[in-house]
């Protein structure tokens, strides 16, 4: 059997490869790979759901550090995976100060 490294560096085989990958592995891998293009680490996994072909999950991000730590820019990006839980592509969706509700939203 061919193995193949994911970017946490676990080994999955060919045949793993080919099923879909478990939410909590999709979760670390979108995380990971996100943070890997764009030098932007993942704090929280906001929403995820799963897709016909994948996952797409919502990550925020600190984009802009600033004292008082409430007053710090925060931004929403949209990761999705394919099946096997590669990254295939992400956008900004939304940017705020870590201390604001957003009315626009619920949740």
């Amino acid at each position: 059997m061919t193995e193949k490294k994911t970017s946490d560096d676990s080994k999955r085989t060919a045949e793993e490869e080919d099923r879909p990958i478990p939410l909590g592995e999709a979760m670390r891998t979108a995380r990971s790979e996100f943070t890997d293009l764009t030098g932007l680490h993942a704090e929280s996994v906001s929403r995820f759901e799963r897709t016909g072909d994948g996952w797409a999950l919502e990550v925020e991000v600190m984009e802009l550090e600033r004292v008082p730590d409430t007053m710090s820019l925060m931004a929403s990006y949209e990761v999705t995976l394919d099946e096997a839980g590669h990254l295939t592509g992400y956008r900004r969706v939304r940017r705020y100060e870590r201390g604001r509700a957003d009315s626009s939203r619920r949740g």
